[in-house]
């Protein structure tokens, strides 16, 4: 198949793209805070119990990952990211009524809508990152990497966004609606282009033949390494989604900063850059040795952060999380599954994200009643058990490459 053959399939990537572009701004909402604050004043709760929301997007994802991908390759990319894209249009308008309800059910109706954002989520990662794999053939590294991409850029911006779209409700309080409200819209225009526009859908015929996750599961041997892996999945996901839902808090209580909204400009900003200089060196480096690296810059960034918290340190620790915890960690852990277990590939991704997912419940749950120190100290020993877990699978590695080949 030529390249000319693809081309029509070019404004489907574009919009596949776009998609997590809002994404972006839908996945790390809840961690600005700023928005914390205006949600927390509205449904009269504690800022930090604003947490347990980003925690049930973990949550929905678990409900919906063990059927989402399966569902994916029987009905075609394009169902899955229709129901992703409905999902998520639902999510973030959700959040808005949610604003408005306040005390009458408003942390509730939020803390549904996180769940089905979750699911949402699950059907767009299943639906676009095979579409956009099957359009840019060539390159599908590429083609993955471009959706980091996108979700980063929009992450950079955010803080502008929430500049441009704040504004006060009758009731005089703050509120962030129109940018939740802007997002619905531009998720339900994006369900309504998918629709029109030409997609490649050749999985759907060979599905037939996969099995399911439980099937698979039955007759795979785990051995130490690949559990290590899989827990790997767990404490990089740790490091990374306790700094995006409560650095922001970290730097208000301990540095005395009233408006930290910038980090999360740095933060992307080390990701897009990680994503660009990674791709490179994991051409001459091999994609284990980050496992190792990456989470000790990590550990030492958050001891530093602990121990001589200011602004400039604030700014610098979330560009360093945003490189080395957010710049591909998880997605490098998952390529090195592929390449160690290359028999149970779609078992072993599939695993690695539910232990994602796992922690962003369980880890932001349980943050969701600690102080912003306190979280700042689990993240320290969440991210030691990731190095220890790193070195673990580094030292075996060349045995389990001599056993798989």
């Amino acid at each position: 198949m030529g390249n000319n053959s693809k081309a029509k399939y070019y404004p489907a990537a574009l919009i596949l793209y776009l998609n997590y572009f809002i994404h972006g701004v839908g996945c790390s909402i809840l961690g600005q805070s700023v928005i914390k604050e205006a949600l927390a004043t509205s449904w009269g709760v504690e800022v930090m119990s604003i947490t347990a929301i980003s925690a049930a997007l973990g949550l929905g994802r678990l409900i919906a990952l063990p059927f989402a991908g399966p569902l994916s390759d029987k009905l075609g990319r394009r169902i899955s990211v229709v129901i992703g894209g409905c999902s998520y249009a639902i999510y973030v308008i959700g959040l808005a009524l949610a604003f408005n309800a306040g005390t009458n059910g408003g942390y509730q109706i939020a803390y549904i809508c996180a769940i089905i954002g979750g699911i949402a989520n699950s059907f767009l990662d299943t639906g676009i990152y095979p579409a956009v794999a099957e359009i840019i053939s060539d390159a599908p590294g590429i083609a993955t990497m471009g959706i980091k991409f996108f979700i980063a850029i929009s992450q950079m911006l955010l803080p502008f966004f929430l500049g441009m779209t704040v504004a006060t409700n009758a009731a005089g309080l703050v509120s962030y609606n129109r940018l939740f409200y802007i997002c619905g819209i531009g998720y339900i225009i994006l369900v309504v282009l998918i629709f029109i526009l030409p997609l490649p859908d050749s999985d759907a015929a060979a599905a037939e033949k996969k099995e399911g996750l439980i099937a698979s599961l039955k007759k795979t041997h785990f051995s130490i390494e690949s559990i290590a892996m899989i827990l790997i999945g767990f404490t990089c996901t740790g490091t990374f989604q306790l700094w995006l839902n409560c650095a922001q808090n970290y730097a208000k209580t301990n540095v005395g900063w009233e408006d930290p909204s910038i980090m999360q400009t740095f933060y992307s900003t080390g990701t897009i850059l990680a994503l660009i200089v990674t791709s490179i060196l994991t051409r001459k480096i091999k994609d284990v040795r980050f496992i190792v690296v990456y989470p000790i810059i990590c550990l030492c960034t958050l001891i530093l952060v602990l121990m001589a918290p200011s602004q400039g340190m604030m700014k610098f620790a979330a560009f360093a999380i945003g490189w080395a915890g957010a710049g591909g960690l998880l997605q490098i852990a998952t390529s090195v599954c592929n390449m160690l277990f290359p028999k149970i590939k779609g078992t072993v991704t599939a695993l690695v994200m539910i232990a994602s997912s796992l922690c962003n419940y369980t880890i932001l749950t349980a943050a969701a009643a600690m102080t912003p120190s306190g979280v700042m100290v689990m993240n320290i020993v969440l991210t030691a058990i990731g190095v220890v877990l790193g070195i673990f699978v580094n030292l075996r590695y060349t045995k389990m490459v001599e056993a798989n080949s």
